[in-house]
């Protein structure tokens, strides 16, 4: 079976779905924006969905929400999901690049590597626990859809390797390596599956800035430099101070702006 993708790209489309996308738990989803005919289809396909509670969440999202279920919003991705708000699945095709429309203890088996040992986990590995799955992308964080907490694709801390202050926690059962990701660098273009990387405007996190995006940023500035941070998802002038000696110490333009150069070193390996 040939790759679907590298390591980097897969962690990176996830943290840009985490981060810069509306999101919605909807089970049985592997990425549709919910315009008035796929919130039909939804609300309809299931019992979970079909429920008064999770019926009237789905009614009530934007045409610019996505919905994902844990283990659909990785065979979404798999599949070629892009965020184009216009395709009926948003870009994803079911079962593109001959990847298996499998459930969460069937994927789990397909997994190189499974151990529930957490401390040999690398970035891009699945994330396993009975009926639920997420993949791991490094400094203890984890990308999962959960109805829990934001209901929808965030990012939570691996409880397994510790508490990461900000971030909801979770303990998983055991992780693996997925047959469709190349865990290393790809040496050549060819080498993966073009996808919608990480797209980041540079300033998303300067000085003044309030969001999501920010807290991510602190959290693995903390990680990367212990930086001694306050995650409160606002840029002020310690975390603008910490990004310009992150920048500083890789080599990287110094303007205490976190845009994609800096955002890629900071969840690189």
């Amino acid at each position: 079976m040939s790759f679907v993708m590298n390591d980097k790209c897969f962690v990176s489309t996830l943290i840009d779905i985490a981060t810069n996308y509306k999101t919605l738990y909807v089970k049985g989803c592997f990425g549709a924006p919910m315009t008035a005919k796929n919130k039909t289809r939804y609300t309809n396909n299931n019992d979970y969905n079909r429920s008064d509670n999770r019926s009237k969440m789905i009614n009530a999202a934007s045409e610019d929400t996505f919905g994902f279920d844990c283990v659909c919003l990785i065979k979404g991705v798999l599949w070629g999901w892009s965020g184009n708000i216009s395709a009926t699945y948003g870009g994803a095709k079911y079962k593109a690049n001959k990847v298996a429309d499998d459930g969460t203890e069937r994927i789990i088996e397909r997994c190189a590597d499974v151990s529930t040992d957490f401390s040999n986990i690398v970035p891009g590995e699945l994330l396993h626990k009975e009926g639920h799955v997420g993949v791991y992308i490094g400094n203890g964080l984890a990308v999962e859809c959960t109805p829990a907490w934001k209901n929808g694709v965030q990012i939570t801390a691996v409880a397994n390797i510790g508490n990461v202050p900000g971030y909801s926690s979770r303990k998983w059962t055991d992780h693996g390596k997925l047959p469709y990701i190349e865990y290393q660098e790809a040496t050549k273009a060819d080498d993966v599956t073009p996808v919608k990387i990480v797209e980041v405007e540079v300033g998303v996190v300067k000085r003044g800035v309030k969001s999501e995006f920010v807290k991510t940023a602190q959290a693995l500035l903390n990680m990367r430099m212990n930086a001694g941070l306050e995650i409160d998802g606002s840029c002020g002038q310690a975390t603008e101070n910490a990004i310009k000696a992150f920048q500083e110490a890789n080599k990287l333009s110094v303007d205490g702006s976190c845009g994609a150069a800096t955002w890629t070193k900071l969840i690189g390996n």
